[in-house]
This record gives C-alpha cells, structure tokens and sequence, in this order.
C-alpha cells in the first residue's frame, strides 16, 4: 500500500478527504507553524510571551487561505490516516532543527541526499530508523524476505500487533510517517539474484545486515564491482562489532577486509556445512566475541533455538551504522578495520582486571577449540 498526497490541481481537500473516508485526521498545523516561527527567531528561547508574534506570523504564512488550504495532506492507507504536514523543504526545517549545529545546514544536505540500500532488518532497521531520525537518506532501498515473528521482538521496535507483518512493510511506513517526501523501494522478497541489479543501482552505501552467508559474499561481490561501500555492525552480547569495507576506493580489495582470504562464491560452496560456524566466526571477529556469546553459539541447535542477540546491542548498532553514514556523506575518514564497542569495557570495572582477562582467554582458546578455528 502507497501513501496518497492530495494533488490540488486535480481535487479539492474535501473532495480528497470524502474519497479516502479517512478514519482519523490529524491536523496540528498550528504547531508546525509555531515551530516554524520559533526556529526562524530563535530570540523568542527567552521571550516567553511571543502569542502575538506567532499569530501574525501564521496568517502572514497563510496568507488569508483557510489552514487546510496550506501545507501538504497525505493519506496513510495502513492506518486509515489524513495527515497535514508543511511543504517538503519547511518540513525538513523543522525535523531537523535540533540538529544544528552538531550538523550544519550545509551537511544535513549531504546526508538526506545519501542514497543507502538496507538488506537485512533485524538490526538493519535499527540503522534505517536512526539515521531517518537524523534527516538522513531521502532516498533508500530495503530488503528483507521476513515477516515479525514473535520471538523478533526482543530486538526490533515493534509490537505484538506487528507480528506476521512484513518487515519491510513496517520500515517503510514508520519512515513514510516521518517524512512522507521520502522515496522507498522495497524488496520484500530480500536480495535475489536476480534483483541485485536493481538493489544496487544508483546506490552510495550498502547497509549489510543479513543472516544468509552466502547472500552477504554476494552482496560485497556485487558491491565491489561497482564501487560501493558495506557497513556491517554485528551484534556481541551487549555490544557491537563494526565493520566498513571501502569499495568504492578500491575494487581489489578482499572481503570482509580478507578476514577469511580472497574467497569467491565458488569457494564458498566448496566450504563444508561444518566449517560454515568457524567462517561466520572468522568475519565476526574471534578475538572480540565476548564470553556468554561464545558459549551461547555453542549450544545453537542445542539448547538454544538461534543464536542470542538483545535489544541494546541492537540499538546500539543502529546508532553506529547511523555515524558512519554521516561521516561517509560528509566524506570524513572510517576506521577500515574491525572496531568493537564495548559497553562491558567502559562500564565494568572489573572487565579490565587480570583475572577476568585470564577467564576470558581461556574461554576464547576452549571456544576456538570446540569450532575448530
């Protein structure tokens, strides 16, 4: 389902809103326009009293047409939802006021012109929605094949009411609902082969966030031939494991940054089913896999269903993908290699100590062990 704007050259907004049958109107243009006012003469921070202002400001703005005659109307068809929003420039005005001047007007520009391909929307819609947050990425593409299962939602910000949707389907109007002038392809089937040429096309950075091993070496493959940037973050307990691969300043390099060799698809598919945990292994990060997530890996299959991953170190993720993004639009320079983020190293004071460092690598060496790496 597509969201509807209201094309005035061709129906009035009653004609429009009788059509649709709209079981909800939301219409606070008058606190977008209050907004407005305040953000344009920031003076007003320590003006209290600035009623007067805003009146005359608005009816300067509408110029003498009644409120719904102004702005944009967009229909949501989802929620059955007529929503009033200001015209696109004034819209991203607002919506990214508080961003200044941690960003400046000059680089929010480059980061909503960023066109980024999100394949994978576990963690991946962790990155979609924050960097949407931040005004970032007009245009984006997303791939995911999967519906919200239950057991989903210990990671990703939907619901119960959510489950046995699309993925792609609750992105894409979560972001819509923000900025309606965003332009989303879906690909609800996920990256096919046949549809990498048109996951791919047009596009500035690859947001790598599948399950699938061989779709990931497939997805660098096809990136690196056409010159594209992968950012992946990898979810390790309570924290995170990053990692960008620069293909669009070198088409030679190696996947994965050569963690695991100068592999190819062929390759891949020579790998033995039991070799398949050492490789994921190995493009993870051994040596920063952190101890209840080794021994949790261990028991997949087993004891546990699927491998752990919780809701912080989702999020987590999210806001690393979302700063890479921006320094990658504004072409700031990215750590190449692996980076963990660790929120065990900054806040438990005993991560550090000898004793727990020893209980560790001994658990890395049994691990390694028992994988075979």
């Amino acid at each position: 389902m597509k969201l509807e704007q209201l094309d005035r050259a061709k129906e009035s907004f009653s004609t429009f809103r009788d059509r649709l049958q709209p079981l909800k109107v939301v219409d606070r243009h008058d606190l977008l326009l209050e907004d407005l006012f305040l953000i344009r003469n920031p003076r007003f921070k320590f003006i209290k009293d600035h009623a007067n202002e805003v009146k005359a400001f608005a009816e300067e703005y509408c110029g003498g047409k009644p409120i719904e005659e102004v702005g944009e109307w967009f229909f949501f068809p989802w929620n059955k939802t007529l929503s009033h929003y200001l015209p696109h420039d004034e819209h991203q005005e607002i919506r990214t006021a508080r961003n200044r001047n941690i960003i400046t007007k000059e680089e929010q520009h480059k980061l909503y012109s960023l066109h980024v391909a999100y394949a994978g929307l576990s963690v991946g819609s962790h990155g979609a929605l924050t960097f949407a947050l931040m005004g970032g990425a007009r245009r984006i593409k997303i791939a995911d094949p999967d519906e919200v299962s239950p057991s989903n939602l210990n990671r990703i910000r939907f619901d119960f009411l959510d489950i046995g949707r699309k993925k792609t389907d609750l992105v894409r109007e979560y972001i819509y609902q923000l900025n309606p002038y965003a332009e989303i392809e879906a690909f609800d089937s996920g990256v096919t082969e046949e549809a990498m040429d048109a996951f791919l096309k047009d596009v500035d950075v690859l947001v790598e966030e599948t399950d699938n091993l061989e779709i990931k070496i497939r997805l660098r493959l096809a990136a690196r031939e056409r010159g594209i940037p992968v950012v992946m973050a990898t979810d390790n307990g309570d924290n995170i494991i990053v990692e960008v691969e620069r293909f669009d300043l070198d088409k030679t390099k190696q996947l994965f940054n050569g963690v695991i060799g100068n592999v190819d698809l062929e390759m891949f598919k020579s790998f033995a089913p039991p070799d398949l945990p050492k490789l994921a292994t190995k493009i993870a990060g051994p040596d920063l896999v952190t101890e209840r997530m080794m021994s949790s890996l261990l028991q997949v299959g087993h004891e546990i269903y699927s491998w752990p991953q919780l809701g912080d170190a989702a999020t987590l993720s999210g806001v690393a993908i979302a700063y890479i993004l921006k320094r990658l639009a504004l072409g700031q320079p990215v750590n190449e290699k692996k980076c963990e983020i660790s929120l065990d190293a900054l806040i438990d004071p005993e991560h550090h100590a000898l004793h727990i460092k020893a209980r560790r690598e001994k658990a890395r060496a049994d691990f390694f062990a028992a994988i075979g790496l």
